[in-house]
Formats: C-alpha cells, structure tokens, sequence
C-alpha cells in the first residue's frame, strides 16, 4: 500500500514512478455551514467528476503513479481555476473559481448567502493552496527522483452542457494549453495513439486544460503536464445515481494505459540524463 502523506484535507498517495495523477473535482465534501447557504439544486453536486479515482485505481497500481486529490467539492472552491479570479476563457461561459453557478446555470447559492471575499480568502488558505502545495511536493520528488515529472490532471463531465459547449463532447478531450504545457513530441505521440483508437477526441478543443496544466506545466524545466477531460458517458451512466458501468470503464482504461505508457515513454527519451531541454 503506498505512503500517504495530507497537506490540510489535500491527501497525497506516493508512488514509484515520474507520474502524477491530479485528481481536484471527485470531492464531495463541504462543511456544514456551506451546505446551509447552497440551494437544493446545488446540494447535489451535479458536476462532481464521478468516480474518478474508481476509474483511474488499476492504473494507479500499474504504473505506480502518485495521486494528489481533494476530498472537498469544487463549490467550495476550484483548485483548477486562476486563483486571482481571472477567466480561463475570456471568450467562453465558463464557471469560476468560487462557482456561483451549476454548469446547466442554476444559482449555487441562496440569495444573500454568496461567499464574499472575505470569504474566498479563507477558503483560499483551507483549500485552494493545500493542493497546490501537494502537487509542487509531488512534482519536485518525481523530477530529483526521475528526471523529469509527467502530470496527468484527470477530469470527467456530462457529455451535453448546452450552456458550456455546443452538441455531444467528443469521449477524449486532451488540453495542452496548446501545445504549451508539454513539449510537441510527447502531444504528437498522444495524438498518434488516439488517431489510432475507437473513440472519439479533440486536442485543445473546448478544454485546453485548466489552472493547473497551465501553472504547472513547464516542459522546458521537465514538468510534461496534460488535462484529460473525459466525457462520463465512457464509464458512467450521466444522470442520478451516476452509476458506475465496470465494462465501459475497462475499455477506456486499457485507451489511457496506453497513452500513458506513451507519453511516459516519449517523456524519458526527451529528458534522459545528457539532453538538453
């Protein structure tokens, strides 16, 4: 069983690897006071990435990944927004970094009841900076320990948002901010491996990764970092209960193995000891 270590309520699972899993929207859980100001609708957590950590677990053990995740929901605060409050996509609906929507538009809040900034700072400090520093923690160990660190940011949503993207989400939506948070060969080698895959995909399309592949990745000091925004409709039933389906999580299991041992592969010949980055 890996080590683990919690910065705050952030869990950091150790492996034995240059991979680092980023999981920040499974979390469910919010403090009674917030849950008190949230309206029903909200209180369901509608756009929680279901099961996430059920779905990446065999590739947790296979590769022996390191997984930094959050037990608390993204209404309380998103730990993959720009924490200054700026947009990730000025040109786009999109929600924010305390939402004050669902995805579908509906109010998080009751009325008067909005955090404030008062508010947001403090969730700030519990939250927001715990996991980031969880995954600079992760991050520096896989590049004195390897190399180099390859971020895998895992992330689920609905297939049909209307109100954030226009018609059915492609099944694999990959972001590389792009092409700037990893290094050009390792994003062809993902493209190569999708090209050749049933499933339908997108590269920094609707999702060209959020806060932290931006913040975080940084090819040229050995940080490879991509989004994977999977439409839940691959392992998932997208409605309540949101049951989890084993053998649609199996065929898009044995996909990201494979990318993943592609991109880790591409990530060692990029940053073997002797090259320059």
């Amino acid at each position: 069983m890996s080590a683990i270590d919690r910065i705050g309520p952030v869990e950091i699972a150790w492996g034995d690897s240059p991979l680092v899993f980023s999981q920040p929207h499974a979390g469910t859980f919010l403090p009674p006071e917030m849950t008190a100001a949230m309206t029903d609708a909200a209180r369901a957590l509608p756009d929680t990435d279901w099961w996430i950590d059920r779905l990446y677990a065999p590739l947790v053990a296979r590769f022996s990944a390191t997984v930094v995740r959050t037990p608390v929901s993204r209404y309380a605060i998103d730990v993959n927004r720009d924490p200054s409050g700026a947009s990730l996509y000025a040109d786009r609906t999109t929600t924010g970094l305390v939402p004050r929507e669902t995805f579908d538009g509906a109010p998080l809040w009751r009325p008067g009841m909005e955090p404030d900034e008062a508010e947001i700072a403090r969730r700030k400090r519990l939250f927001f900076e715990p996991y980031h520093a969880a995954l600079a923690a992760a991050i520096e160990r896989a590049r004195l320990r390897f190399g180099f660190c390859l971020l895998w940011d895992c992330h689920s949503i609905r297939s049909l948002v209307p109100r954030l993207f226009e018609g059915r989400l492609p099944t694999i939506n990959l972001g590389t901010f792009d092409g700037r948070s990893c290094s050009p060969a390792l994003r062809a080698a993902a493209e190569r491996i999708l090209a050749n895959s049933a499933e339908s995909f997108v590269i920094d399309g609707r999702f060209k990764g959020g806060w932290i592949v931006r913040h975080w990745g940084r090819p040229q000091a050995r940080i490879e970092a991509v989004q994977m925004e999977l439409a839940q409709r691959a392992y998932m039933e997208e409605a309540p209960p949101w049951s989890f389906v084993e053998d649609r999580a199996e065929r898009i299991r044995a996909l990201f193995a494979e990318l993943v041992a592609g991109a880790l592969e591409e990530a060692r010949r990029l940053h073997a000891p002797g090259t320059v980055s």
